[in-house]
């Protein structure tokens, strides 16, 4: 197995390998020419993207700048998600977003992560594992989404949390490490922030 091969594989791999690194370059030299793009060109951005993800849907806006080890090139994004600025991807393995979520800025989805023996990581050792996140999701600003996480669908974290585990669909979920706080459920019918009511009329 070459270590391109491993790098998706889950296994302990060397990603400063001669292959890896000229693949990547790549990748992040679109990344660079995405992150020059001025506001007014929202049409060019999103064509940009669909050359730089794996797959991103309809409707899919990510605010410059964008920090991605791979430019994306593992991302698979859904329909109408929309992410803020300083969105970091550590996309050395697959991440996959729902239709519908929206990223607050300055979060972290990580996949990369390094062994804790000293002796491996002195040797730069490092594995990759998939983060899903499902649909209808936000996540909160400065969120960070560690290796193998999986979040499901209409689920909220909450922001500044640091997810370390699976949290279930229709939560909400906050904190270091990230813990479901409650459900969403009828109270959220009625109020949007703390005391402030829906208004429906007006919607």
């Amino acid at each position: 197995m070459t270590e391109k091969e491993k790098m998706t594989s889950g296994v302990i791999y060397q990603p400063g390998d001669e292959d890896i690194m000229a693949e990547q370059l790549v990748c992040l030299d679109k990344q660079y020419d995405y992150n020059m793009t001025r506001p007014s060109e929202q049409q060019k951005r999103e064509e940009m993207l669909k050359g730089m993800f794996a797959e991103i849907g309809e409707n899919c806006y990510i605010e410059p700048p964008l920090h991605a080890n791979w430019g994306g090139k593992h991302c698979h994004f859904g329909n109408n998600v929309y992410a803020n600025f300083n969105l970091t991807l550590v996309d050395d393995s697959h991440i996959y977003v729902g239709d519908f979520t929206m990223i607050g800025p300055n979060v972290t989805i990580a996949t990369a992560g390094h062994p804790i023996l000293p002796s491996l990581r002195e040797k730069a050792y490092q594995f990759n594992i998939p983060v899903h996140i499902g649909r209808n999701c936000w996540i909160g600003a400065g969120a960070v989404i560690l290796p193998g996480v999986t979040i499901g669908d209409n689920t909220v974290i909450g922001a500044g949390s640091i997810v370390t585990k699976d949290i279930p669909p229709n939560v909400v979920a906050v904190g270091n490490p990230c813990k479901v706080l409650r459900s969403i459920n009828e109270h959220d019918k009625e109020y949007y922030f703390k005391d402030r009511k829906i208004d429906y009329s007006s919607l």
